[in-house]
Formats: structure tokens, sequence, C-alpha cells
């Protein structure tokens, strides 16, 4: 799916940036082992944490934009996710403010950052783990716009998938810093970093395109088509509740 695409791209191109900001927690790892096999299992294992708190992150935003288009603002919702994603980046100024934290936010990351420095301390495969899974939380203003995609696919399913591939995608440049340290230049990462909002304005009109329904195969399919499918994801979904509550009371 065209969707799913732009999450493994924006993850993919969006590394770079992650190289920058995430690259000192993924240089400092505490691979465990001796062989280069068991520190790449490592690696694997904290990337892994970090995509599997996108999954979790992707459902409930997913839920977010189903809710709000069960309440009738259906393919709307696609079309002003990706007008925010387009206007971060067109007018940075105006999101200044929304991503300065607050105390009671600040006391959060702190906190987050305290456990993170204990395992740190611990070189075991499983504080690998749970420091991707801690670190998944941490503030990122490109986390920010792959949930403003999970929010605009307006399904649970869709909005899960949408995080995990946007977490698969970084893992290959988040891997290749943490076993060989920071490889490529800042000279090098700086120019990449400046095609990472071409590419945030080009997931936008994506998602704009996909609200709009103007018909085309693939990019922007008719809204019939859409609701067929959301109605077809709510009965799924309908049907395993109640197969799940069947099943709880025969036990």
């Amino acid at each position: 799916m065209a969707i799913l695409l732009s999450a493994i791209l924006l993850g993919l191109m969006g590394s770079f940036h992650c190289a920058g900001m995430c690259g000192p927690i993924a240089i400092a790892l505490p691979l465990h082992g001796n062989t280069t096999l068991q520190k790449i299992f490592g690696g694997i294992l904290y990337n892994s944490g970090r995509t599997i708190t996108y999954g979790v992150m992707g459902a409930a935003f997913g839920a977010l934009g189903q809710g709000m288009q069960l309440i009738g603002f259906q393919q709307k919702i696609s079309v002003i996710m990706g007008a925010l994603m387009i206007i971060s980046v067109l007018f940075p100024s105006l999101f200044k403010n929304q991503y300065s934290l607050d105390k009671s936010w600040t006391k959060v990351v702190a906190k987050l950052k305290t456990s993170l420095g204990k395992l740190f301390s611990v070189r075991s495969f499983s504080s690998l783990f749970l420091i991707g899974l801690l670190n998944g939380l941490l503030p990122c203003g490109l986390v920010y716009m792959a949930i403003a995609g999970a929010i605009g696919t307006g399904e649970i399913t869709l909005g899960t998938l949408y995080m995990v591939i946007f977490g698969l995608g970084t893992i290959p440049m988040m891997l290749a810093i943490s076993l060989a340290g920071n490889f490529l230049s800042t000279a090098i990462r700086n120019k990449i970093n400046k095609l990472i909002p071409f590419l945030v304005v080009l997931v936008g009109l994506f998602f704009i395109l996909r609200g709009l329904s103007l018909g085309i195969p693939f990019l922007s399919p008719p809204k019939e088509k859409i609701e067929q499918k959301f109605e077809k994801s709510l009965e799924s979904e309908t049907e395993e509740l109640h197969k799940s509550s069947k099943g709880d009371c025969c036990s």
C-alpha cells in the first residue's frame, strides 16, 4: 500500500536525523556479548524495543483517528494531518512553542532519562530491549510527524502498521551506528537532513490527496472504496470482540 510506503520512506530518510539526535545513545549502548553476532543481536533487541513502542503509539493514535472518522470527520482527518505536516515544515515558528516541554512533561522525560541511565549500567540483553522501549517514548519531532500519519490512517490496525514500519525504516542506520559508531561525517548528515523537510511535505501531500478521494489508483482512491474498507475493518474488529466475549463466557 502507498500509505505504508510513505512510512518506510519517512523512517529510512528520517533515520539520518535520528543519527544526530539519538546517535549518542546508540553509540553508548551497552552491547552485550563477546562476538559480533551477539552484539548484532543486542542491537536488534534495542531497535525492536523502539519499534514496539512506536507500534503501541500507532495503535493509540490510529484509534484516535478512527474515532474521528466515526463522529463524521471521515476523510477530513487525512487532509488535516497532511496539512499539519506541510505547515510544520513551511512555518516551523508556529510549532516552536509546541515542542517546548512544560514542567510536568519535563519531569516525565527526566524520569525516563534516569531510568535509561540505570539500564546503561547493566550489560544484558534484557536491558538493551528495555532501553529501546523507553527510548521510543523520548520527545522527537520526526516521531511526531509519524504519529500524525498514524492518525491520518483512521484505523487502529493501519495506524499500528504505519508506526511499526516507520520504526523498521530507522533500524538499518541506528543498528549500524550502534555497531560501528558514528560513521557518517557531520557534513553528510547535514546534507541529508536538509532533504527530510521535503520528504515530510511529500508525505503530507500524499495524505491530503488520499483524503480528497480523487479516484487516482493507489494514491487517492474513491471515497466509496475507502468507506467500504473502513466498514469492513469495523466489522472484522466487531467479530473478533464477539468471538473473544463468547470465549470468555464459555471458559
